[in-house]
């Protein structure tokens, strides 16, 4: 799995909410178009389809961003939300 952070800008209103409403079920949101994700890597290739089905490419952009656990420990956040934390163990 790899902590990936996924951030948008979104022209219209109603794609918006249906890219924020997707994200919602895949991380955490942690600004107003930024959200924090922790995904295998067919999680991962599923949300990256689904946002692409929504999203206009003249007018919109979303970009991944992944981090390794070596990044991952160097990332500052300061207030709230906290980072999103890995699960410890996993469950198969």
């Amino acid at each position: 799995m790899l902590f990936y952070v996924i951030v948008y800008d979104i022209t219209c209103d109603k794609r918006r909410k249906k890219i924020s409403d997707l994200l919602e079920g895949y991380g955490q949101r942690v600004q107003y178009s930024v959200f924090e994700c922790i995904l295998n890597r067919v999680k991962y290739d599923e949300l990256r389809k689904k946002i692409r089905q929504q999203v206009n490419l003249s007018e919109d952009s979303v970009r991944f961003y992944p981090l390794t656990r070596h990044t991952l420990n160097q990332i500052e956040a300061w207030g709230e939300p906290q980072i999103t934390q890995p699960p410890s163990s996993v469950v198969v």
